[in-house]
Formats: C-alpha cells, structure tokens, sequence
C-alpha cells in the first residue's frame, strides 16, 4: 500500500517491532474509513504517522472531532483527511474547535464536505480568518456584509490580502470604476484571477463602450463572452 518501498533492501526493511508499530497504525486508519489507495499519500505528506514513536491515540481525538462536531460521516472524514492529512496533527481545543466555530459564525455552512477546499479551511487558524474579514471592513464593509461574503465565498479565506484581493478590489473601484454594493451582490469577484480573466474582460467591453453587471461580465467561457462582445 506504499508505506515501505517494494525495493527497498532487505537490510533496511523495518524490525519486526516497528513492522507491528506499521500494522497497528494501518489498520487503525481502515477502521476510520482510510482506503488502500489513500496510504501512500499520508505516508508522503505525513511520514511521521508510520514512525515507530507514533502512536494512534495523538490522532485519535481528531476522528472524534470530525465525527461529533462536524457530523461528519466515515466517508466525508475520510475525504477531509485525504485532502488535507495535516488535519490529524492539528489540536482539536486549541486549533480545530475555535476554527468551527468561527466559521460557523460567519455562516460558512457544510463544513464537513469532503472537498479540498473544506479541509484546509478546516486546517486554517483563527487569526487567519480574521485578517480577511479585517481586510473586507477596511474596505467599507460592515461585519455582517463581511460574514455573508465569506459565507458565499469561503475561498476568500485562501487568498493572500496585499497579493490578491487588495489588488483586485482597487483594481475594480479605481480602473472599474464600480462600487462596493456591486461587490456586495457578486463575491464571487474575488474568485476570478485579475491577470487573465477580469483585467482582459474589463477592457474589451472599455473599448466598445459597453458596461454589464459584474456577473455577466466575468462568468461564462471566453469563447462565449468574445463572441457575444465582438
């Protein structure tokens, strides 16, 4: 299943007490959900669960986590820790329950959705989270219109401030010239690369005096919007 190389020299094959340290450790994640296929992706990002001084009760209380807080089922907490193993090294108290709550208090709802984009979310500290939320007040928004835009937008939390967002924002009231309620009814703004889709879009329809709205103008396949922009 990927743990120990199929060449790997018989001299250097584990001892028959780390080889059981290896077993416990195996069959303790299948008993969580853990597939075959997903070992030698835990075993790359996070060796250390497959050292001989790890024991399954440091990860434990993260399965109970996902289970109990997160309503999460064996096949979705699976999914979680494929996309993100470091979940299982992070501390449920002081890490992982802040985290939860946080985000359901900004209204993010389907935490425990096995996509890649929940599970490091799930792996994002507080401090974190606030310094986007920080960002979308300083830029006129009152905390619940910052919420609700997180709340649509989750992936907000994955976009540095000063590299992408802050750009993108002054980029749309400056050059745009829009305003924050256009934000306000399309987050998804955010979402878009500025370089290769808003920016190209922005001055197509600059240059034959055309404005839409900013869902128009930033959804749908190049192919399409060209075509209908000539």
């Amino acid at each position: 299943i990927g743990i120990i190389h199929p060449n790997t020299n018989p001299r250097n094959l584990p001892s028959p007490q780390t080889a059981d340290y290896l077993i416990s450790t195996v069959n303790f994640l299948k008993s969580k959900g853990i597939h075959d296929t997903d070992f030698p992706r835990l075993t790359f990002l996070c060796p250390q669960l497959f050292s001989s001084n790890f024991s399954t009760s440091e990860i434990e209380p993260v399965f109970d986590f996902l289970t109990t807080d997160l309503n999460a089922t064996a096949q979705e907490s699976r999914g979680l820790i494929v996309h993100c193993p470091y979940i299982l090294f992070s501390d449920v108290e002081y890490c992982l329950k802040p985290t939860v709550e946080y985000l359901k208090g900004l209204g993010v709802e389907k935490l425990n959705e096995p996509s890649k984009q929940k599970a490091f979310l799930l792996n994002t500290r507080v401090d974190k989270l606030k310094a986007k939320i920080k960002f979308l007040r300083s830029i006129g928004l009152r905390y619940e219109e910052a919420a609700m835009v997180c709340a649509r937008m989750p992936a907000i939390f994955g976009y540095n401030v000063e590299d992408n967002l802050r750009p993108k924002y002054e980029f749309l009231v400056g050059e745009m010239e829009r305003s924050l309620e256009e934000l306000k009814e399309f987050p998804q703004y955010f979402g878009f690369s500025l370089h290769k889709r808003i920016e190209p879009r922005h001055w197509h329809l600059k240059h034959r005096n055309v404005r839409i709205k900013l869902n128009r103008m930033l959804l749908g396949g190049d192919d399409r919007f060209y075509s209908k922009w000539k």
